[in-house]
């Protein structure tokens, strides 16, 4: 028995509580999660910080952490190294991939070079070790094109790259080879939802398939966001999970140029506006102030970043933006590295209350 940190709720928000506690990093995997009559006890890894007991007040009914013993896992779940190690070239086993996209009940790996003669391999053993797994596709090209697309290459499994994707209890038909999606955003995206207040006007201005937008709907009770998508098939994605998940009346989706359409349609409507379109964001800055109210308004702003100091660039780049309009920067609401897209680049997201 091993004595540790817990977080003890009701039973009917167990599931909810394990998923929670997954994206903030603080499930301990080694331990057996234990039920207690109607409560559910979760091991955690260290006692929950300030900002993790603010993700828990906000995702979760009463809870308590507490100190709890708990036995040990006999069998933690194998990494792909551990279930390759006597089908690959020990000298190459190196070069797996140590992460896997769970998109659906499709299943995204990045194959190196020096792997590509294995990849039906991977792909295969990857499919017969996760029973939700249907799909397995290599990434084959970089995120590109105005409509950021990227190419996959089925390699396990059924040909396709359509699935449904299940999101903080939202529901998302989602095309890989279409439209873009991320379920490395799914933090983010419900960070940024569970900061919208009652009553908020909101543009996503790069909308996607709607996680953002129809999050935030499916959160708030009085709330009414425009989603604005460039890209035709992403729209038609957006319109069908604006209707799965029964948000039509607060949910407008808005097709074209989310610049465009935010100076003729939107101007002085919006309460807070996401930028999540992290490669040309800095360009669509000057839309974005015009469609604040005359009191101003939230802004977040995604972009990359590669150099030393990343939070303070993107700040420095979003506040001589703004400047460049009748707007300025009051106050930077939070700032963090969402991410890493690539060797000494991030992704970073600043929240600013523009005046």
């Amino acid at each position: 028995m091993v004595k540790v940190s817990c977080l003890r709720v009701s039973k009917a928000y167990g599931e909810k509580a394990i998923i929670v506690a997954k994206r903030t990093g603080l499930l301990n995997r080694d331990l057996r999660i234990q039920r207690e009559q109607d409560y559910l006890c979760i091991p955690l890894i260290r006692k929950p910080q300030k900002t993790d007991l603010n993700e828990l007040k906000t995702n979760l009914p009463p809870f308590e952490i507490l100190q709890h013993e708990f036995l040990e896992n006999v069998e933690r779940p194998r990494k792909l190294v551990d279930l390759l190690s006597n089908r690959l070239p020990s000298s190459i086993l190196s070069s797996l991939p140590h992460s896997i996209d769970h998109v659906g009940d499709i299943a995204v790996i990045e194959v190196p070079p020096e792997l590509e003669n294995y990849k039906t391999i991977i792909g295969q053993t990857i499919l017969v070790s996760n029973k939700r797994v249907s799909t397995v596709l290599a990434k084959t090209g970089a995120v590109s094109g105005e409509y950021r697309i990227r190419e996959f290459e089925p390699i396990a499994g059924v040909d396709k790259t359509a699935t449904v994707h299940r999101e903080y209890g939202c529901i998302f038909h989602v095309d890989l080879a279409k439209a873009y999606f991320s379920p490395r955003l799914s933090y983010e995206h419900n960070r940024v939802a569970s900061l919208v207040e009652e009553g908020e006007i909101v543009l996503d201005m790069f909308a996607g398939v709607g996680p953002f937008s129809i999050l935030i709907a499916k959160k708030q009770k009085n709330v009414h966001v425009y989603a604005t998508e460039l890209n035709p098939e992403a729209f038609k994605l957006l319109r069908k999970n604006i209707l799965a998940n029964r948000v039509s009346t607060k949910v407008t989706p808005l097709l074209g140029d989310a610049g465009q359409i935010a100076k003729e349609r939107l101007k002085g409507a919006i309460d807070r506006v996401i930028m999540n379109l992290p490669e040309k964001a800095i360009k669509h800055v000057d839309a974005a102030c015009q469609v604040l109210a005359s009191h101003g308004g939230i802004m977040h702003y995604y972009e990359f970043t590669n150099t030393p100091k990343p939070l303070e660039t993107a700040k420095m780049r979003l506040a001589e933006a703004v400047k460049q309009t009748d707007r300025k920067v009051e106050k930077i609401l939070h700032s963090k590295i969402v991410r890493g897209v690539a060797p000494f680049t991030w992704q970073v997201v600043v929240d600013a209350k523009i005046k």
